[in-house]
């Protein structure tokens, strides 16, 4: 199925070759912006109500889009398995990002992010027994090299953050990502056939059904700004709906594979709008350590392998 789906995406990519940029560089904008909106919307109204609301626009915003599909009997026989993924691949990571980032800044928290794809590849493993090559397993282990150096030090932290906070962040990250991991062997082994906008649609709503008792819960006491009701709009609409749509086209114009490039980008945009909109710094540190990161996703997702050394005869 994933090879037919490759040649698909190739001839697609012949036939219109800069279509699938486009989407690759918008959805690259989107989601670095998620970081950017998190970290304005999270101090106000805490880490699971800005989460439960995020989901809730996107719910909003996806049904009606769901319905006028005709998809809708597709999700009222899979409600299931679509809703509970979505406590996986909505619910959990974005609460634990609202987390952490209240202590450290957007960019910190998008390099992080970046290891998606090896934690992905280490569930496939797991569930699969999808054993990774050589190749793959240096990936691995100059990836997680990367993460142990970025939280060795205190860089990317608030002013008024500490040591034990950054601890705590950086855990709810790598939390988060777990959880992207599993969603996505999940999807594979239970998701196959099923329309992308159902799934998206379905996977909003198990995620807004799971956080809404908790976010009523800890609703803040003081009714939270216009700026930070924007910004969760923002994030609802922007940043999961059509993000959401954009990523789906995008696999089927440029196949997976090309598609997770898009991993490379996230963290380049949330830098840029941490740095323009909210003053924060970007050290050397972090940029090194972003490296090293990158080359550890390329190497574990396949996107790039080492070349084996040429022996004469």
């Amino acid at each position: 199925m994933s090879r037919v789906l490759e040649d698909a995406a190739s001839r697609a990519v012949a036939q219109n070759p800069r279509r699938w940029l486009v989407d690759l560089v918008l959805l690259g904008a989107l989601w670095g912006a998620s970081f950017l909106f998190m970290r304005i919307a999270a101090p106000e109204f805490g880490a699971l109500p800005a989460a439960a609301v995020r989901v809730g626009i996107a719910t909003l915003f996806l049904l009606p889009l769901l319905l006028a599909r005709g998809h809708g009997p597709t999700l009222a026989r899979h409600w299931k398995v679509t809703m509970l993924i979505g406590v996986f691949n909505s619910g959990i990571p974005f609460a634990l990002f609202c987390f952490a980032l209240l202590t450290i800044n957007t960019g910190l928290a998008a390099v992080l992010n970046a290891t998606v794809p090896m934690f992905g590849a280490l569930v496939a493993w797991a569930w699969f027994k999808d054993r990774p090559d050589a190749s793959r397993i240096a990936g691995l282990v100059i990836g997680f090299a990367g993460v142990a150096m970025l939280a060795s030090r205190s860089a990317g932290l608030h002013s008024d953050a500490g040591g034990h906070d950054a601890m705590w962040a950086v855990l709810a990250c790598l939390g988060a990502c777990v959880s992207y991991g599993i969603s996505a062997s999940a999807s594979r082994r239970f998701l196959g056939g099923i329309p992308p906008l159902a799934t998206a649609t379905g996977s909003q709503i198990g995620a807004t059904l799971v956080l809404a008792f908790p976010a009523i819960w800890l609703w803040p006491a003081q009714m939270p700004s216009v700026r930070a009701w924007l910004a969760l709009v923002a994030l609802g609409v922007a940043c999961t709906g059509l993000a959401y749509i954009l990523f789906f086209r995008l696999i089927e114009h440029a196949g997976p594979a090309r598609a997770l490039t898009v991993t490379f980008l996230v963290p380049v945009f949330a830098v840029l709008y941490g740095t323009v909109f909210l003053g924060e710094s970007v050290t050397q540190w972090m940029l090194i350590c972003a490296a090293v990161i990158v080359c550890g996703v390329a190497l574990s997702t396949g996107i790039v392998r080492l070349r084996r050394p040429v022996t004469a005869l």
